[in-house]
């Protein structure tokens, strides 16, 4: 039987990719107030801001690469049962080649309807050459196509499919999250006491009273002395 990891990702994890964090210190994403582009009153207030603002985001995320950090997560596979649990609403993790992301905040690259977000039958898949949508456009419901983001103040629908997961890993690894935004950051409360839990971050991180080993370093450099302590 295979050992089960769990991987929970932040913003740190795509940094060294270029991409700028969520919510930095400052309230600004990509120079937008945050509350502008990831609130439901936001897009309530203008919905042809939110769609452009995230029509650019997807245009810069379509260029941009794993990182090693990304890459050496993924090759876990080859010896471990590894879920990544990640804030991040890129692809990244997919892209360098993980096989099962569940992802807490949505994804970039989907549109949904405005009216019921989870629906499957109106959200849509979009591709690097096809990776904007016209301020305006509906979605089967009549509603507005909306970014397939969980909104700041919206509940987050995987949580507890995460954390269900969290119960089962024999290995638990943070990267790139001060565990400051919630309900992530409860996520290791679902963790087993006596499973080792690795943090990989170039700022400590206060995790409670679990087995800590903390890597200061950034994703790619800490991935590589991870692997090397596996």
């Amino acid at each position: 039987m295979r050992k089960k990891i769990v991987v929970l990702t932040g913003a740190g994890m795509s940094v060294e990719s270029g991409l700028k964090t969520f919510r930095d210190a400052d309230g600004l994403w990509e120079n937008y107030p945050v509350a502008k582009v990831a609130t439901h009153e936001g897009w309530e207030a203008d919905p042809t801001l939110v769609t452009n603002f995230y029509n650019m985001l997807r245009r810069k995320c379509v260029n941009v690469k794993p990182n090693e950090g990304h890459r050496l997560v993924a090759e876990l596979e080859k010896d471990y049962d590894v879920t990544v649990v990640t804030q991040n609403v890129d692809n990244l993790h997919e892209a360098a080649g993980s096989t099962h992301v569940i992802h807490l905040h949505g994804e970039l690259m989907k549109v949904c309807s405005s009216r019921d977000v989870d629906d499957p039958r109106y959200q849509q898949l979009l591709t690097a050459d096809n990776c904007e949508i016209a301020p305006g456009t509906k979605a089967g419901d009549g509603s507005l196509l909306r970014p397939f983001i969980v909104f700041f103040g919206e509940a987050v629908p995987n949580i507890t499919v995460a954390a269900e997961v969290c119960q089962e890993a024999d290995i638990f690894v943070i990267i790139g999250t001060s565990l400051a935004v919630y309900p992530a950051a409860g996520l290791i409360h679902y963790v087993r006491p006596s499973v080792p839990v690795y943090i990989i971050d170039p700022k400590p991180v206060n995790a409670g009273s679990h087995h800590i080993t903390q890597i200061l370093k950034g994703a790619s450099d800490g991935m590589r002395e991870l692997v090397g302590m596996l």
